[in-house]
C-alpha cells in the first residue's frame, strides 16, 4: 500500500488530464483494499485503471483510492476474481482454462470492479451474461456481504450500482461453460475472421478475432504504456430512438451495409434494432472524424473516441461533450449520454 499526498492523477487516466487527489491510496490486494476502505473517514473517490474516466482540473478532495491488481482464481467453471484485477487478464484465465463466456470481452481495457460496474459490453456480449454474485463493501455499515446478480439490475451499459454510491464492488465470480455461450455475429469480427483465416468456433482463435477487430479500429489500451493513445474509448452511449429515425441515422453508415444489416447490427450490439450508433448520431449532427477543438478532437479513425492533446485541460474536454451534447439535441432532438464518468466539480464553467 502506497499514500501520496497532493498527487497529480492524469498520469493515471488515459485521457491524461485532470487536477491532483488531496490524499491517492494506492492498493493491489483484496486485503489492503478491505483495509482502505475500513480507515477512510468518508466515502472514497474509486479509481481502477481511469480508462473510462474525466477528472475535474480541480482534483478530488478527501481520499482517492486506486486499486490495481489482486487475484483471479477457477474452481471448475467458475472464476472468481478481485475487483481490482486488469479485466483482460480475468478474461486470459478463463481462455487459458477452456471456458467460455468472457471472450466476446476480450481486451476492453477496465478494472474488473469498473467492467461488472459499467456492465461492459461487445460484439453480442456483457459482463452481466455470466455473472453469479458480487461481494459488497458497505461503506455505510462496514460490512463485506455477497450478492446474487439477480439483487441487481443490469441492462445496456448500466447496473444499478451505478446508483448505490455506498457500495463498493471487491470481488465478483462468473459461471462459465465449456461450450460456446453466444454466437458471433458481428460482421466486422466475421470479417476479420474470414481474412485472417481464423475460426470463430475456436475459443483461443475467437479470442485472437476480437482483439484484432478492436486492433482495426484503434481500440486498444495498455495501462503500463508511457505514451498511450490519449482518449477513454467510445465516449457517448448508443441512443434509443424511434424506428423511423433509426433507418435515417443508418444512412450515415460508412461501411457500406445494408439497412437491415445495419439494424441487425444495432440489435446484437445494443439490443434493439432502435439503439441507434452513437457514432451515426455525431456524423448526422455534422461531427467529422479528426475535428478539433485547440487541445481536444476527435479521433482521425473513430468519431466516438474525444482525444486530447498535448496541454489539454478536462474542462476543455467538458466543454467539447457539452457542445458535443447541445447541437444532437437541438439538430436532431436525441440525449447523447456519456459513457465515461465524471469525477470531480466540473461547475466552475
Amino acid at each position: 500500500m502506497k499514500t501520496l499526498l497532493n498527487e497529480p492523477l492524469a498520469p493515471y487516466t488515459s485521457l491524461r488530464v485532470g487536477g491532483p487527489a488531496e490524499k491517492l491510496v494506492i492498493v493491489e490486494t483484496y486485503d489492503d483494499m478491505v483495509g482502505a476502505l475500513q480507515t477512510a473517514e468518508t466515502r472514497p473517490w474509486l479509481l481502477g485503471f481511469g480508462c473510462n474516466v474525466l477528472v475535474s482540473d480541480a482534483g478530488l478532495p478527501g481520499t482517492t483510492l486506486m486499486w490495481r491488481g489482486g487475484q483471479v482464481t477457477v474452481d471448475g467453471n467458475e472464476v472468481i476474481a478481485d475487483a481490482g484485477m486488469w479485466w483482460d487478464d480475468v478474461v486470459q484465465t478463463a481462455i487459458e482454462h477452456g471456458l467460455w463466456g468472457l471472450e466476446l470481452l476480450s481486451q476492453i481495457p477496465s478494472s474488473t470492479g469498473g467492467a461488472v460496474f459499467g456492465n461492459i459490453a461487445a460484439y453480442g456480449g456483457q459482463v452481466s451474461d455470466t455473472l453469479i454474485w458480487v461481494e459488497i463493501y458497505d461503506t455505510k455499515t462496514g460490512k463485506i456481504q455477497r450478492h446474487d446478480a439477480d439483487d441487481f439490475e443490469f441492462k445496456y451499459r448500466h447496473s444499478s450500482l451505478q446508483s448505490e454510491p455506498e457500495r463498493v464492488i471487491v470481488r465478483v465470480g462468473f459461471d462459465l461453460k465449456t461450450t460456446p455461450v453466444h454466437d458471433l455475429r458481428y460482421e466486422s469480427a466475421l470479417t476479420i475472421a474470414g481474412e485472417k483465416g481464423l475460426d470463430p468456433n475456436d475459443l483461443k482463435q475467437r479470442r485472437e478475432i476480437v482483439a484484432e477487430t478492436r486492433r482495426h479500429v484503434g481500440s486498444l489500451y495498455d495501462p503500463n504504456d508511457p505514451n498511450p493513445e490519449r482518449t477513454a474509448g467510445s465516449f457517448f452511449k448508443n441512443p434509443m430512438v424511434d424506428f423511423e429515425q433509426a433507418k435515417e441515422l443508418a444512412q450515415f453508415d460508412e461501411s457500406g451495409k445494408t439497412l437491415e444489416r445495419i439494424l441487425e447490427q444495432s440489435k446484437i450490439h445494443g439490443g434493439s434494432t432502435q439503439r441507434a450508433s452513437a457514432a451515426h448520431v455525431l456524423l448526422a449532427a455534422g461531427f467529422k472524424r479528426g475535428q478539433r477543438w485547440e487541445n481536444v478532437m476527435l479521433h482521425p479513425s473513430h468519431v466516438l473516441k474525444v482525444a486530447t492533446l498535448p496541454g489539454a485541460t478536462a474542462q476543455e474536454v467538458y466543454a467539447v461533450v457539452r457542445e458535443i451534447q447541445e447541437t444532437v439535441q437541438t439538430k436532431l432532438g436525441i440525449e447523447l449520454e456519456p459513457e465515461v464518468r465524471f469525477l470531480g466539480d466540473f461547475s466552475s464553467n
